[in-house]
């Protein structure tokens, strides 16, 4: 089985190449591939396959299958596929420029240059509502946004250096029947952000491209507004969301690290 490694912004992936779709991607497999030290290590799998090969004749040439490090099925990952449009590029499966992917969460329109950082459209972020997370029995006011996979974006006053993540959230779950990613974040003025994440499925990771995306409406909502350009600081290094009030926008960095072939 031929892989490649990648990340953004030390979110990290990896990628199995399978066109025809003839890879039989179990749970159990996936999270032997992300097994940190038995196997490769990630936050998740890309199977890079083509939309025809699953029946989805509608859709773009490419599908994103992205697969949780615990084996499960997630809707959408903002880092993920800037990383899966930097593959198509660099294996020449696309030319640099626009070109769309398919998600479980919809079609993603990417840019991207032979170079440097990536551009995606992540679609019309949606309010779910006001909810709570509870860490070491604090108890964090937050709001749900769905970015086609749900999220609880808590602001904090402390830094967030100071939360232990090493545990899920206690979170409603009647609220969010099928999981949900919790972002912490601390507003640094300017439209910049410091932010963790504890994502469903992996984990405490060092980004989350949706989980930015929600801060982001988080933090505008906060302040009454729709619109604007945010600087969001993880762990991993930093991305920037751009909201119009209509769809959103993430920009980072995608990087390839290593290629080879597994044997499990």
């Amino acid at each position: 089985m031929r892989f490649v490694k990648g990340h953004s912004t030390e979110n990290d992936f990896v990628i199995l190449p399978d066109p025809g779709g003839s890879l039989e991607l179990t749970p159990a497999l996936v999270a032997a591939i992300c097994d940190r030290r038995a196997g490769i290590g990630a936050d998740g799998v890309l199977r890079v396959v083509r939309s025809k090969a699953l029946g989805r004749d509608g859709d773009p040439e490419w599908f994103m299958d992205y697969r949780n490090a615990d084996g499960s099925i997630a809707e959408m990952c903002g880092n993920g596929v800037r990383v899966f449009a930097r593959y198509l590029v660099e294996s020449g499966l696309a030319a640099p420029g626009d070109l769309r992917i398919g998600t479980r969460a919809g079609v993603r329109a990417v840019h991207l240059g032979a170079s440097g950082d990536v551009t995606v459209d992540m679609g019309a972020p949606r309010v779910l509502g006001e909810s709570r997370a509870t860490v070491a029995g604090h108890v964090h006011d937050g709001l749900g946004v769905s970015m086609g996979n749900p999220h609880l974006a808590c602001a904090i006053v402390e830094p967030v250096s100071g939360l232990d993540l090493t545990r899920a959230p206690e979170v409603d779950a009647a609220f969010f029947p099928d999981g949900v990613n919790v972002e912490f974040f601390r507003p640094l003025g300017d439209g910049r952000v410091e932010m963790r994440v504890h994502e469903r499925g992996s984990g405490e990771t060092r980004s989350c491209g949706t989980g930015a995306v929600a801060t982001a409406v988080a933090a505008a909502h906060a302040e009454g507004r729709a619109e604007g350009t945010w600087e969001i600081a993880v762990l991993g290094g930093v991305v920037t969301v751009i909201l119009d009030g209509a769809t959103s926008f993430l920009r980072g960095p995608a990087v390839l690290l290593a290629e080879g072939e597994l044997h499990l």
